[in-house]
């Protein structure tokens, strides 16, 4: 495994579904309907859900009346999505750096499941691939965290106690990456993986755009859609055309 591969083998431990379990459902269901009513877009609409995990988001959506498709690199989470499937919901196993084989109205990029490559040109890849899957006209909506945001309040310790397990989580910026090193002892063994999330600010992000032709039509800084402020917002979104 490269290290710049961590996400493939982290993703599909019953573990990172289990730190992450209590994840506040209340606020992705909240920015969903904020942004598709702000968009203004038709129930017609077929929306791709990259990176889509377990299908939380993807499910959510469809319950708004849109046909949605979602895509993500790790199997089991699909597996798992699979159950929801229905006439307007689909599940596959799809990797963000190969291109799509059809087309989209709306592509959504959300909870900063992006900047996981030591290379921009991977990046920028993955932003070519979501431009040539969307329709004319079509949106693409880009959820990361406010990188400065997190750099002024980092936590570089702390411990979660989650299904009896201890997680010991330590933070820091390096290289111009966000890393996040996770270690803890389950079914009888030592474990340790790092996540690792490029430092991508508003001008960082906004060249990525540029180079691939998106044109930016909104900056918003939380899922209420207050505008965004570099200092205070905890999310960077962005709308794209």
């Amino acid at each position: 495994m490269t290290t710049k591969d961590w996400f493939t083998e982290w993703f599909n431990t019953p573990y990172y579904h289990i730190l992450y379990k209590n994840r506040n459902d209340h606020d992705a269901q909240l920015f969903m309907k904020n942004i598709t009513e702000f968009l203004a877009l038709p129930k017609s609409t077929h929306i791709l859900d990259l990176p889509c995990g377990k299908g939380r988001h993807s499910v959510f959506l469809n319950s708004l009346g849109y046909t949605v498709t979602g895509g993500d690199l790790s199997e089991k989470s699909i597996e798992f999505a699979k159950q929801f499937e229905n006439k307007t919901l689909s599940f596959k196993v799809h990797d963000m750096r190969k291109p799509f084989n059809k087309t989209y109205d709306s592509v959504f990029n959300l909870f900063t499941s992006f900047g996981y490559f030591e290379d921009d040109a991977e990046d920028i890849l993955i932003l070519k691939n979501i431009k040539n899957g969307l329709n004319k006209n079509g949106y693409f909506v880009f959820d990361f965290l406010n990188a400065k945001k997190v750099q002024a309040n980092l936590v570089t310790k702390e411990t979660k106690i989650v299904n009896n397990i201890t997680f010991h989580i330590q933070r820091e910026i390096t290289n111009g990456f966000i890393l996040k090193h996770i270690s803890f002892f389950a079914d009888g063994k030592n474990h340790s993986y790092t996540e690792r999330v490029k430092f991508l600010d508003l001008q960082k992000m906004t060249s990525y755009f540029n180079k691939v032709g998106f044109t930016i039509t909104n900056i918003f800084g939380d899922y209420y859609l207050n505008n965004f402020d570099s200092k205070n917002s905890n999310r960077l979104i962005l709308v794209a055309k």
